[in-house]
């Protein structure tokens, strides 16, 4: 049972403080999930991402229905997902009426236009902690090089980002991971292939 208290409250505080949309609840839940409760390590997040990323359809309830499903299957999925969700709509429920009445005040538009910049900066420090992950497991040079190839595929060629990420994967699963090498043991040595 604490197992889904736990989810609940993990997904209700990025539903909560993820004011903005998918995109600045994604650095939130990174925390819960990574920093807080030690689900996922970063790379099983940045994959959690990537897979959501190509899917259709909200980014925050996609992530916390596979994290939860994962963490503790169809009730796990149900809780996280009730959980990113239940905020919105008691904020909807609770704000659309006095939103109307206070939409043209200068104080509610500097707030709305002050998200813009933090969610910026929330998703500047996530892409930061990807490319030193990047690093160490690409190295600098092939990160950049996809870093470089997936912008240019996404913005001049105008592919969809789902088409790129879905290359990337399928190049990762056929290229051979050079790092890894089969010991083959002759005569009490061994050596690397």
């Amino acid at each position: 049972m604490k197992l889904y208290i736990n989810i609940f409250i993990a997904f209700f505080r990025s539903g909560m403080l993820g004011f903005g949309g998918g995109p600045s609840t994604i650095p939130l839940v990174h925390k819960e999930v990574v920093g807080t409760f030690k689900w996922m390590n970063d790379e099983e997040f940045s994959d959690v991402l990537a897979l959501g990323n190509t899917l259709p359809g909200p980014i925050a309830t996609k992530m916390a229905g596979y994290i939860g499903y994962r963490i503790a299957g169809i009730l796990g999925l149900l809780v996280a997902m009730f959980a990113t969700v239940l905020p919105t709509v008691l904020l909807m429920l609770a704000l659309l009426t006095s939103f109307n009445q206070f939409k043209d005040n200068p104080n509610v538009q500097g707030m709305t236009h002050a998200v813009v910049p933090i969610v910026g900066v929330m998703m500047g420090v996530l892409t930061w902690s990807f490319l030193k992950k990047a690093k160490e497991g690409l190295g600098w040079i092939n990160g950049g090089i996809l870093l470089i190839v997936s912008f240019l595929s996404i913005i001049v060629l105008q592919l969809h980002p789902g088409i790129v990420i879905g290359v990337l994967l399928v190049g990762a699963l056929v290229l051979p991971d050079k790092k890894k090498k089969i010991e083959v043991h002759v005569e009490g040595k061994s050596e690397g292939l």
